[in-house]
C-alpha cells in the first residue's frame, strides 16, 4: 500500500501541465497534514514534477527525462541545419529516434521507415509521402520543395517536414555530430546527478541554538549542517569546531560559518571535486540561483563518484579521446626512467605548419602522466598545471616516447618531470602538477 508521502507525489505527476498547487491545498484535497504536504511538494521539486517561481507559487510543470537527452526534437534539427518548416509544425517538439536516407527504390525504403524517425530525401515526393504514411518526418535536401497535397498531409498528422540548402552528405553528418554531441553530455556527471535533495537531509535554522546542534548531530550521527532561514535561503554551515566551548543557549547565527561556499545542480561533479578537495571541505550545500537551499553533497560520494567514471567507457568519442587513443605503453623503458609511452603522431593532430599541435602535445603529456600514477601508485588524478617547453619541431608520423618521472607525492597532489624523445633525442620538456583524488 502506497504511503501517503508517495500518494500526494502519484496526485501532483496527475495535475495537468501549469496548474498552481500549495501546501494547503494538497493538504485539504488528500486529508492529510500540512507537513505532510510540504515534504512531498519539496521531493516533488527536487524530482523536476514542481517549480516554485517568485510571486506566482509552485506550478506543475514538464518533468524532463534525463534519459532522453541523446535525443534532438524536430525543433532542435532545424537549428543545426539551418532549416525551413514547410509543414507539420505541431510535431515539431517531438523526438527524433533515428535518420534513414532515402537512397534506395522505393518497395525497399519501407522496412526502414519507422515511427519517430527522419528520412532523408531530395525532391521525391513518393518517398516524401510515404515517410509521412509511416510515421516518419521528412528533410528535403539540396533546397529542393514539395507538393501542396505532401505538406498538407504533414500537417494533418502533425509530422514536420523540413528544408535545407545542404547535400544528404552534409545533413547526415550534422545531425550524426548532434547527437554525439548529446551522448557527450549525458556523460557528464552533475551535481544533480548525485546530491541529497533537501527531503532527505537534515538541516537547521539561523535563530536555533548550540543545544539544538548538539541534539540533532546526536540524532542524525553527523557533524555538519547547512543553516538557513525563514525562507529555506542558504545562511551558513554549522560544524563541531564552531559550537565547542559556546554555551547551549547561544544562537547558530553567532557560531555559524557565513556565506559558505556552494554550489548550483548544473556544475559538474570534476568542478565540485577539485575545488572540494583542495579547501579541505566534507560538505557543501547545492543551492538555487536565489540562494534556497537544495541539498548537499557530500566529498566521500564526489570521489566515489569521479574514481567510478575515469575507468568507465566513453559512449560517444571527443576530442580529447581522438587525442589520446594512439598512447600506448611501451615495452621498454630507458635507464632511470620507471615508465614509458608511445605516441604516433597522425596528420590530423598537426598544425599548419605540419608538426604536432601545442595542445595535442600537451593532452598527451598530461594523458601520460595521470596513466602513471593510476598504474605505479593506484591514485586517479586531475591535471592542475603544464609547464611545457617544446624544444624541436616533431614532424607528422613521427613516433615519440613520453617519459613521466615522480619528483614528488603527498596526499593531495604530485609533481611529475616529463621528457619527450623522437629518435633518441629529446624534443619536449614539462613539469605537470595534478592534483590527487582520494581513495572512494
Amino acid at each position: 500500500m502506497a504511503t501517503k508521502h508517495d500518494q500526494i507525489l502519484m496526485y501532483i505527476e496527475n495535475l495537468p501541465i501549469g496548474e498552481k498547487i500549495s501546501v494547503r491545498s494538497i493538504a485539504k484535497t488528500l486529508a492529510v497534514s500540512e507537513g505532510t504536504a510540504y515534504r512531498a511538494i519539496k521531493a516533488a521539486e527536487n524530482n523536476g514534477l514542481v517549480s516554485t517561481i517568485e510571486r506566482v507559487g509552485t506550478i506543475r510543470i514538464e518533468q524532463k527525462l534525463k534519459g532522453k537527452i541523446e535525443n534532438l526534437t524536430f525543433e532542435e534539427i532545424v537549428q543545426v541545419i539551418d532549416g525551413e518548416v514547410l509543414g507539420g509544425r505541431a510535431g515539431l517538439d517531438k523526438l527524433l529516434d533515428k535518420f534513414v536516407i532515402g537512397a534506395m527504390q522505393i518497395d525497399a525504403i519501407t522496412r526502414y521507415i519507422t515511427p519517430k524517425s527522419l528520412m532523408i530525401v531530395g525532391d521525391r515526393t513518393d518517398v516524401q509521402r510515404l515517410a509521412l504514411e509511416n510515421g516518419a518526418a521528412v528533410l528535403i535536401t539540396g533546397g529542393f520543395g514539395t507538393s501542396a497535397d505532401v505538406i498538407a498531409l504533414a500537417n494533418d498528422l502533425a509530422l514536420p517536414i523540413l528544408q535545407t540548402a545542404y547535400d544528404t552528405y552534409s545533413v547526415a553528418a550534422l545531425i550524426n555530430r548532434a547527437l554525439t554531441d548529446q551522448l557527450i553530455k549525458k556523460e557528464i556527471v552533475t551535481v544533480a546527478d548525485i546530491y541529497q535533495p533537501l527531503a532527505e537531509i537534515r538541516i537547521l535554522h539561523a535563530n536555533q541554538t548550540v543545544a539544538d546542534y548538539r541534539q540533532l548531530s546526536t540524532s542524525a550521527k553527523q557533524s555538519r549542517f547547512p543553516v538557513v532561514n525563514d525562507h529555506l535561503r542558504l545562511v551558513g554551515i554549522v560544524t563541531v569546531k564552531d559550537i565547542l566551548d559556546k554555551p547551549a543557549t547561544m544562537s547558530l547565527e553567532k557560531v555559524m560559518t557565513k556565506d559558505p561556499t556552494s554550489v548550483k545542480k548544473y556544475m559538474s561533479v570534476a568542478s565540485v571535486g577539485h575545488s572540494m578537495t583542495w579547501n579541505s571541505l566534507e560538505v557543501m550545500p547545492v543551492v538555487a540561483d536565489n540562494l534556497k537551499l537544495e541539498g548537499i553533497i557530500t566529498r566521500q560520494d564526489v570521489m566515489s563518484n569521479m574514481q567510478t567514471v575515469q575507468h568507465q567507457p566513453q559512449v560517444a568519442e571527443t576530442f580529447y579521446d581522438q587525442i589520446v587513443e594512439p598512447l600506448r605503453l611501451s615495452s621498454t623503458a630507458p635507464d632511470f626512467y620507471p615508465i614509458a609511452y608511445d605516441y604516433q603522431v597522425t596528420p590530423q593532430m598537426t598544425n599548419n605548419l605540419g608538426t604536432i599541435s601545442f595542445g595535442v602535445l600537451t593532452e598527451a603529456v598530461a594523458a601520460a602522466c595521470q596513466q602513471m600514477l593510476q598504474t605505479q601508485h593506484q591514485r586517479y588524478s586531475m591535471i592542475e598545471q603544464i609547464n611545457l617547453h617544446y624544444l624541436r619541431l616533431i614532424q607528422i608520423d613521427t613516433q615519440i616516447q613520453i617519459l613521466p618521472r615522480l619528483l614528488e607525492i603527498g596526499r593531495r597532489s604530485a609533481k611529475i618531470d616529463v621528457d619527450v624523445y623522437a629518435n633518441h633525442v629529446i624534443v619536449a620538456k614539462a613539469i605537470v602538477t595534478g592534483q590527487l583524488l582520494e581513495r572512494g
